[in-house]
């Protein structure tokens, strides 16, 4: 009799989560696939396949301050793969310690590719050009597209392995050099209890995470937050009342108010939140969505139990060594601070 009542209580468990994993399904969330064929399809530049060779520069390429003005500053400075794959800090902090003129916040860097649009504006249509911006960019690495072809050509080391990525005939451009470190960051993603739970392990998530699940769904959240990246699309702002810190910054969205949606996959890493960088909670964050997005007041049952999902979202990342980078030569541009 206990056997019985004990199949019956599993089986109508295993129906549950089936039935919460389809109901996720049709609210538009979709996993990062276990199978890594099918992850390669998703994360793939055609452009420019990904290999080995071509990762393993664009890591080093991602590592090297050298690209930046200063000598000082790498991609990894604003997005800190040790970390939550951004720097923890309102705004992003670049040459002579000049901090965002727009006052924004760095995203993560993690399961970037599966931003359908770059920056918070969306201007940038995927990872390759949107390297090309912050490198150049004034308050960030500051460099000029001479400087950075420069400084690579000037190192035999990496001449060697660009050959070896791309070919003898290779020109080491601006272009190519941004479009590996794209190519490298690519590959970052993080799959996650939540990933196991929509690919078939119904123990994946416990109780408390698929209760948020739920309300997450209920709630109207995957109206904005959906796909692989559980979010990254363009969406208007301050859809139902204004954010409380729109003061802050003069950032606006795109030139029709839209903006992108941040991931939130490893949200639970990625603090402070909004784009510029203002609320320091994730519990005030997803109340304060809500608000300006749905026009909802959450009561705090309620956003506890989407911060209990959330946290399923906190993905596995691959050990990342920091790369030993080629010595500098005679010809290699010097640092400059000015």
């Amino acid at each position: 009799m206990i056997k019985s009542i004990l199949f019956i209580l599993s089986a109508t468990s295993v129906l549950m989560a089936s039935s919460l994993s389809q109901d996720a399904t049709k609210a538009g969330l979709m996993p990062i696939p276990n199978s890594q064929s099918e992850l390669l399809k998703l994360i793939d530049n055609p452009k420019n396949h990904i290999t080995d060779k071509k990762v393993s520069l664009g890591k080093k390429l991602y590592f090297d301050p050298r690209l930046s003005k200063s000598g000082f500053i790498s991609c990894n400075s604003c997005h800190n793969l040790g970390e939550g794959g951004d720097d923890g800090i309102e705004a992003a902090v670049g040459h002579k310690w000049t901090v965002n003129p727009h006052h924004l916040n760095s995203p993560t860097v993690y399961n970037s590719v599966f931003n359908a649009r770059q920056f918070w504006d969306g201007r940038d249509p995927d990872l390759e050009t949107q390297a090309q911006g912050p490198i150049q960019a004034g308050p960030e690495m500051a460099a000029t597209k001479e400087h950075v072809s420069t400084t690579i050509n000037s190192m035999p080391s990496y001449v060697t392995e660009f050959q070896n990525a791309y070919g003898q005939d290779v020109k080491i451009t601006f272009e190519k050099i941004t479009d590996t470190i794209g190519l490298f960051e690519r590959t970052l993603v993080t799959p996650s209890p939540f990933d196991d739970f929509m690919n078939g392990d119904e123990n994946a998530l416990n109780t408390a995470q698929k209760d948020g699940l739920k309300t997450f769904i209920e709630v109207g959240c995957t109206s904005c937050h959906n796909g692989v990246g559980i979010g990254g699309g363009m969406n208007a702002f301050n859809v139902t009342a204004t954010y409380k810190h729109m003061n802050v910054g003069d950032f606006k969205g795109d030139k029709y108010g839209m903006v992108k949606v941040s991931l939130l996959r490893n949200i639970t890493q990625t603090a402070p939140y909004f784009h510029n960088g203002m609320i320091k909670s994730l519990n005030e964050a997803i109340k304060e969505m809500a608000r300006i997005q749905l026009g909802t007041k959450l009561t705090n049952k309620q956003a506890k139990s989407i911060e209990e999902f959330l946290k399923s979202l906190e993905g596995r990342k691959g050990v990342i060594a920091v790369p030993m980078l080629p010595a500098s030569s005679a010809t290699t541009p010097a640092p400059n601070l000015n």
